[in-house]
């Protein structure tokens, strides 16, 4: 049996990562332009410790990975956790069969289209959208550069999902020591509410309450959080907290890529609808963005010496938090004016 499902077409953004593009591929099956739902939400969540070495990492503010995600949006997101390897591929076939197409963890290193194979071990997200049963073959789709959409052998894949992501050697970095476990995800998504002016003033008001709320636990949130989640960081760094670098890669990947997304939100926002106020609040929301890029490779390169770093990402985190203020004010302008 050959199982082939239509409507699979690649989708990327530039400062989004592996989840961000297999949720892309998902929704456009699903008939749904990924902007408008991964792009809506911006703000601050973090759990402190509570980092998982993954690409596809995501902080976790609602029940599932989707959900927190795109929590304007009646979205639905649920692991499935094989008992082995025989069972993660015959679930995965099974919901793909009935018409859907899973998103599913890999090890980089047994997937001969990406550039890590046999050399370097690393927690990835792609979607498997169809399958082969006679030549032993899965259909995956991987807009992540190189990108690929393709069959490769069930063998290569199984190997990919069942393995124990082991570090071997200094290459193997942030997405590893995980397991993948044969982990599948299942979303599924109920009706969309129209993108219209209504709705993403509606959006932005939400965003600008979240970032005004304050915690009542360890978990960080909103600006406030956010504040203590930077200032934290560098105090880390000059006490030379050596894990404090892994961890501050995988998590600031999640707000980078979250920010970066919504800033092309408001621009196609403000393009749609004739809001010139949205698209100066879009450039804003932009810059923010790139501090988090220019913050998270300042750290990555801290491995040995964090100490060293301190300085420049206190400098750099008192200017992303000057400039993710004058975003917020921008927005509740356009949101007015809109």
């Amino acid at each position: 049996m050959r199982v082939e499902l239509s409507g699979i077409r690649n989708w990327r953004h530039d400062l989004g990562h592996c989840l961000h593009t297999t949720m892309g591929v998902l929704l456009q099956h699903h008939g749904h332009d990924p902007l408008q739902i991964l792009g809506a939400a911006w703000g601050f969540f973090h759990h402190p410790g509570d980092i998982r070495r993954e690409e596809y990492y995501f902080p976790l503010h609602r029940e599932g990975l989707l959900e927190s995600m795109a929590p304007h949006h009646p979205v639905h997101s649920r692991w499935h956790w094989p008992q082995n390897a025989q069972d993660g591929w015959s679930e995965v076939r099974s919901a793909v069969l009935d018409g859907a197409p899973v998103a599913v963890a890999a090890d980089n290193f047994h997937l001969p289209f990406r550039p890590a194979y046999r050399d370097v071990h690393t927690n990835h997200l792609l979607t498997v959208w169809g399958f082969d049963d006679d030549r032993r073959l899965a259909l995956i789709a991987d807009p992540v550069p190189p990108r690929f959409q393709g069959a490769i052998p069930i063998e290569q894949l199984t190997d990919a999902r069942d393995s124990a992501n082991p570090v071997l050697h200094d290459r193997d970095l942030f997405f590893t020591d995980n397991p993948v476990a044969n982990r599948w995800l299942e979303v599924s998504i109920g009706e969309v509410p129209p993108h219209d002016r209504d709705f993403v003033r509606h959006v932005i008001d939400r965003n600008l309450h979240g970032f005004g709320a304050t915690g009542s636990g360890p978990e960080l949130v909103g600006l406030a959080g956010q504040r203590v989640f930077l200032d934290d960081l560098a105090d880390r760094l000059a006490a030379g907290a050596e894990p404090v670098v892994d961890e501050t890669f995988i998590a600031t990947g999640a707000l980078l890529a979250m920010t970066g997304v919504h800033g092309d939100y408001l621009t196609a926002a403000a393009r749609d609808f004739g809001a010139p106020e949205l698209l100066e609040a879009a450039r804003s929301v932009d810059r923010v963005a790139h501090h988090w890029s220019a913050l998270r490779i300042a750290v990555a390169m801290a491995r040995g010496d964090t100490a060293a770093a301190e300085p420049s990402v206190r400098l750099r985190s008192k200017q992303l938090l000057a400039d993710q203020e004058r975003a917020l004010d921008r927005l509740s302008s356009a949101a007015r004016a809109l």
